[in-house]
């Protein structure tokens, strides 16, 4: 059996409310881990996961890595508290793992005052051991190429590898947020840096069939799974809004199409956020990307709304973006070609410098509170999981 050791970020800078994020930041490990029979627990100030089968081990440190709020993890052996166990031990991991060459550094953690050895006197005899073990091997204190780690606690665990986790803040301390999640590439990784940063997400998505297909829905829904790997289950509110942009689309000028119905978006996308308890809307928006994305667009889109709009890719190119996209897994599933609402009736010439009263003036074109209505009343919610 082994024993994981996880290493958090920002949660070691709290104060006397650590325990609250340490308690969210269990759950949801516990809940990354489910169907595994493993065992999670916290002592002076570490978490650790224990009963990890080696047959196991690969995939738990994959779905742990993917959980907000871990810095990093270390696969780890738990053993008694002397020094000749710990020289064994070394040893046997680094071989274990072909580490016999090149330079290292031994860092030393003495948790237990108990313990008859300082840190740096543990951490010259592992050293020694090591360097008798292994004669081609150097010490260096700067730049090793590995680190060898002992900590004394109750137990003493030694570990020689360290794998990254995505860092961050536990899901579900900060708040909750909807994201409008399209098909596309920037949305979903809107999601993934708001919820990094500790805010569950829920999402709604616009479908307009039949001039969107089945499969671009499904599309989606496959972009909410490989989220729900670091979110959690996430909820996806799929909004009826073909009635709603055709009539956009049949009575408003061309031009001002795509403001307008981002402003009806933002409008849905906010009656179901209060619905839902959620605080604040996400987008993945990017300043001057396209027309609906200028500065006089976002002020127009903006202007419907009263709840916080998180963007946080504002700033951001579209090779920064298409970079994340790829490394969280969103990318490939994005770039499938399905058409979804804000493609169907894109204008020839959209204006890219609207101002307040030529869109107001183009909604009053028509009248939307009846489809505004039936829209959110109709949206389906579905529960998504974790894709493996």
């Amino acid at each position: 059996m082994h024993v994981i050791l996880v290493k958090v970020g920002e949660i070691h800078l709290k104060g006397q409310n650590r325990p609250y994020f340490e308690n969210k930041l269990i759950r949801n490990m516990k809940a990354a881990l489910a169907g595994m029979k493993v065992r999670v627990s916290i002592a002076q100030s570490r978490i650790y996961v224990y009963d990890v089968e080696e047959s196991m081990l690969e995939q738990a440190l994959e779905r742990l890595s993917r959980v907000f709020g871990i810095h990093a993890l270390s696969p780890a052996r738990e053993i008694e508290k002397n020094m000749e166990t710990i020289f064994t031990t070394a040893v046997e991991m680094m071989k274990q793992a072909n580490i016999t060459s090149g330079s290292f550094k031994i860092k030393a953690r003495r948790a237990d005052k108990r313990f008859p050895l300082e840190s740096p006197e543990i951490a010259a005899q592992v050293g020694e051991a090591v360097l008798k073990a292994f004669p081609d091997m150097r010490v260096d204190l700067h730049e090793p190429e590995h680190v060898i780690e002992v900590e004394v606690r109750e137990k003493a665990y030694v570990y020689v590898e360290q794998v990254p986790a995505v860092g961050g803040m536990p899901v579900g301390t900060n708040g909750k947020a909807m994201l409008l999640l399209s098909g596309g590439i920037d949305s979903p990784v809107a999601g993934y840096m708001i919820a990094k940063r500790g805010v569950c997400v829920e999402a709604v998505h616009f479908h307009s069939f039949p001039h969107t297909s089945e499969r671009a829905k499904e599309k989606v829904l496959e972009l909410a799974a490989i989220l729900a790997r670091y979110c959690g289950q996430l909820k996806v509110h799929v909004v009826p809004f073909t009635q709603l942009q055709e009539a956009i689309y049949e009575h408003c000028p061309d031009r001002t199409l795509t403001v307008v119905m981002r402003r009806y978006m933002m409008r849905i996308a906010e009656a179901i956020a209060v619905k839902n308890g959620a605080q604040a809307l996400i987008t993945g928006e990017s300043i001057g990307q396209v027309a609906s994305q200028t500065m006089e667009s976002l002020c127009c889109t903006d202007a419907v709304v009263s709840m916080p709009v998180f963007r946080p890719l504002i700033g951001n190119d579209k090779l920064e973006i298409m970079e994340i996209a790829q490394r969280i897994g969103t990318f490939e599933t994005s770039i499938l070609p399905y058409e979804d609402c804000c493609t169907v009736f894109t204008p020839k010439h959209p204006a890219t410098h609207p101002s307040m009263d030529m869109i107001q003036e183009a909604e009053n074109c028509f009248h939307a509170e009846e489809m505004l209505k039936k829209a959110i009343e109709e949206t389906e919610t579905v529960l998504v999981s974790a894709k493996e």
